[in-house]
């Protein structure tokens, strides 16, 4: 005899809901690795109890990578989907729109459409947009130029190290001479 088909709604029992969830979650991870190692594919997979605890599993490649490469990827999208020039040429600028719906909700005395306030909403949801996508675009330059700048840190006190091992070195072999360090 086959299995009762169940239903997917809320569980209200408390402790069943508890070790449902353990058990999905448990099952859904093991699929996350299947998936790994069947199609050599990079896995992230993070889920959140209803109580605030985070559960994670990550394929080979370190959970932090690839939730950097969506990031990037996501980052791109919403930038190729959203031409900020054409967009800001479209509806002018933010304080430009932030006037037209001020002026509206001032004529609000009078009538105003339901069609008139949604094409409203319409164009402060595009500009939100816009300005996001924008902000991401310039938080990533600003990591990238971050990561520059600590890896070449990272180089020039490596090269200080080794500036600091020779020097020790030579004043061992002749302490009348003392060398300045340099930075």
């Amino acid at each position: 005899m086959g299995r009762k088909k169940l239903e997917i709604k809320r569980i209200e029992n408390k402790s069943s809901r508890q070790v449902t969830f353990s058990k999905r979650r448990n099952g859904l991870i093991e699929k996350a690795r299947q998936l790994s190692v069947l199609c050599d594919a990079s896995v992230a997979l993070l889920v959140v109890s209803a109580s605030g605890k985070l559960y994670n599993f990550s394929s080979g490649d370190n959970l932090v990578k690839i939730l950097d490469r969506y990031g990037k990827q996501h980052a791109a999208d919403d930038l190729k989907a959203l031409d900020p020039q054409s967009e800001t040429l479209k509806y002018g600028s933010h304080h430009e729109l932030l006037e037209l719906v001020e002026s509206k909700l001032v004529e609000s005395n009078s009538d105003v459409s339901v069609d008139s306030l949604v094409q409203l909403e319409d164009h402060l949801e595009t500009a939100l947009s816009v300005t996001r996508a924008r902000k991401t675009e310039l938080m990533l330059k600003l990591v990238d130029s971050l990561k520059e700048k600590m890896e070449k840190n990272n180089l020039a006190g490596a090269e200080a190290d080794k500036t600091e091992m020779s020097l020790g070195i030579i004043s061992d072999i002749n302490r009348l001479v003392t060398l300045p360090l340099l930075y």
